[in-house]
């Protein structure tokens, strides 16, 4: 009998060693295989809603590049197309439309926060930044979301543009988001009178 109790604790901790082991392991590649996966979601989820991507949801171009189609609607280009827009991914947005449009874009102005242009570039966003000779005016302000006199003038900009274009113009409006800081949210109508009306033929992220 004391000789079985002494051979016993042996064989049971023999197997238990590799068992503990296994488990461990598949613990550990289970929890990676579930971080992989998340980190995937996370960059599906991000890339659904980056600017570039969204707008070329939105706008296309017809095979001879004569035809702007927004949606369900076409639009004949002829070096006729004029963008302006407002809000923290429209740069991004600014960009791609650029590219898209080539030499139909004649002109542009657009409002971002301050300090957007300095981030994308700190992060090398390099593709949500205009090229160096675009024809779009970029003007940086509200910050902390807040109006200010920068802000007023790139609204004065876009107010200029828009009101100097003809009937055969084609006028790109593009806005991200609407809103202000909870602390402000009281007073949101002090600044802008009512919820803005979103144009019909708008792109919006």
């Amino acid at each position: 009998m004391a000789a079985a109790l002494q051979v016993l604790p042996r064989l049971a901790r023999a197997p238990l060693h590799p068992l503990l082991w296994w488990g461990s392991v598949a613990r550990l590649a289970s929890s990676m295989a579930l971080a992989e996966q998340a980190r995937q979601l996370f960059d599906s989820a991000v890339g659904a809603v980056l600017p570039g991507p969204m707008l070329h949801r939105a706008l296309s171009l017809d095979p001879g590049g004569r035809q702007l189609k927004v949606r369900d609607r076409s639009f004949q280009l002829r070096q006729n197309v004029y963008l302006v827009g407002f809000g923290k991914a429209v740069m991004g947005m600014a960009a791609a439309a650029e590219e898209l449009l080539g030499q139909h874009l004649v002109q542009g102005v657009i409002s971002i926060p301050k300090g957007i242009r300095a981030a994308m570039e700190r992060a090398g966003k390099q593709e949500m930044l205009l090229k160096p000779h675009s024809h779009v005016q970029v003007f940086e302000g509200a910050e902390d979301n807040l109006p200010d006199r920068d802000a007023l003038r790139a609204a004065l900009a876009i107010r200029q543009l828009a009101e100097g274009l003809t009937a055969d113009d084609l006028l790109l409006v593009l806005i991200s988001g609407w809103g202000t800081p909870a602390a402000h949210r009281d007073d949101r109508y002090q600044c802008h009178g009512h919820p803005p009306l979103v144009p019909a033929a708008s792109v919006m992220a």
